[in-house]
């Protein structure tokens, strides 16, 4: 028995001294930036490239291709030459065939799309205002956030239940949300972050005591229900 607990305590050390690393390190991160707020992730992401035309039509097959009835398959193909047969010009003297031109409404639509917009040509240093004051003050909470969260669970892990610790990590990052000053020049990526810690923040709720408490036997009736 005591040597369960004391693994118990070794467990919860370690978790602690995790999250104080990740904390300085982001607390570096904001002193390297000379006092921008964290993105995540830290790296920027890469764009989804969709898939050429030809992938597409691969992986598109018609149903009477997939099929064995041949005469199925003779009609459709003659209703595929007829149809590119109207679309195509045929020369009067020489007889030969022109297919239509494109059409400009698509054209433009693709040219559209590749027109950088204000943000893409920014620098990177402007993508972010440097924070001050309360705003400061919230992103230290944020950061520090889990690591407190982290040390209320080390220290009521004999008690699961308890909602002190749900109740301290919610209270802080709701805090840090309120200290957060709302700013006319708040750029689309600051926007972007605070969306996702708000996101962040919802699934975070689901933790804890809250699930221990109420969620937990949700789930247990459905899955016997289930069963």
């Amino acid at each position: 028995m005591t040597a369960k607990r004391k693994g118990e305590r070794v467990r919860w050390r370690v978790v602690v001294i995790i999250e104080f690393v990740k904390a300085i390190c982001k607390l570096l991160l904001l002193r390297i930036t000379k006092g921008r707020p964290l993105v995540t992730p830290p790296l920027p992401e890469r764009e989804v490239i969709p898939e050429s035309p030809a992938q597409l039509e691969d992986d598109d097959i018609p149903p009477w291709l997939d099929t064995d009835d041949t005469s199925a398959m003779r009609k459709e193909e003659e209703k595929m030459r007829r149809a590119r047969q109207a679309k195509e010009y045929k020369m009067k003297r020489t007889g030969l065939t022109l297919p239509n031109l494109p059409n400009s409404s698509d054209i433009s639509n693709y040219l559209l799309s590749k027109v950088l917009t204000a943000d893409d040509i920014k620098a990177p240093i402007t993508l972010l205002n440097t924070i001050s004051g309360s705003a400061q003050y919230a992103e230290y909470m944020h950061i520090l956030q889990p690591v407190i969260y982290a040390a209320a669970l080390s220290y009521y892990r004999h008690d699961p239940k308890s909602w002190k610790p749900w109740l301290i990590g919610i209270s802080i990052e709701y805090a840090a949300r309120q200290l957060r000053t709302e700013s006319v020049r708040t750029t689309a990526l600051e926007k972007e972050q605070w969306n996702k810690r708000g996101w962040a923040m919802g699934w975070w709720a689901l933790r804890g005591g809250f699930y221990e408490n109420d969620e937990r036997k949700t789930a247990e009736s459905v899955g016997w229900r289930g069963g």
